[in-house]
């Protein structure tokens, strides 16, 4: 037996709480996966990134595509409530809007691995296809948001374009700050905080009405 090999072995960890042990084979996924791509991550890596055997992990999981799709569902989950509650607030929708690209910049940058595996990373092939209420999860976040866009729209409030032309550009912009800063952390870039602020009132302002 190799060094090598017992190392991995005395390393492992004892049975504990399943659902914690859920968790931390999650979030060693997301690790792997942005690493090491979803074709190159195998069951035994992410087992031994969690301290465990494999025969242990897969008594949670039965193989790598239904941990990539859990990673993407918890998250997509995640934001949707977010948007939900936000949406809900008696505020004018401006300020809703606001908030709700500042909560989704925020968080995207709070969860850069899950955030480029939603929203980034090509969804690999061999992964299979996602159930309907995956996909549906992901429409059901941008609808959240362009229901409140709809709002300003038709209070006559936007200089250019469209109800869904302003979400959607509003929404791809917020994307593309979040998406370079988790994939060029060593870029020279102006502090996050200072970034999401310049963002959001650069687009609004150029967006609406006051």
């Amino acid at each position: 037996m190799s060094a090598a090999t017992t190392a991995r072995r005395s390393a492992r960890k004892a049975k504990g709480d399943g659902h914690l042990r859920r968790a931390e084979i999650l979030e060693a996924a997301e690790r792997i996966f942005i690493a090491e791509g979803y074709e190159g991550a195998t069951i035994r890596r992410i087992a031994d990134e969690v301290g465990v055997s494999s025969t242990a992990l897969y008594m949670h999981f039965p193989d790598k595509g239904c941990i990539l799709l859990e990673i993407c569902e918890r998250t997509l989950r995640q934001l949707l409530e977010r948007n939900n509650e936000i949406a809900a607030k008696p505020l004018d929708p401006v300020v809703r809007v606001k908030m709700m690209l500042e909560g989704y910049m925020r968080w995207g940058l709070e969860h850069p691995n899950a955030y480029q595996l939603v929203y980034s990373a090509p969804r690999p092939v061999s992964a299979g296809t996602w159930p309907e209420d995956t996909v549906d999860l992901s429409t059901q976040c941008y609808q959240s948001f362009a229901k409140v866009v709809r709002e300003i729209a038709a209070s006559g409030r936007l200089r250019t374009g469209t109800a869904d032309s302003a979400a959607q550009a509003l929404w791809m912009s917020c994307h593309g700050v979040v998406a370079l800063l988790a994939s060029r952390p060593r870029f020279g870039w102006c502090e996050a905080g200072e970034l999401i602020q310049v963002t959001l009132d650069g687009l609004l302002n150029g967006l609406v009405v006051d």
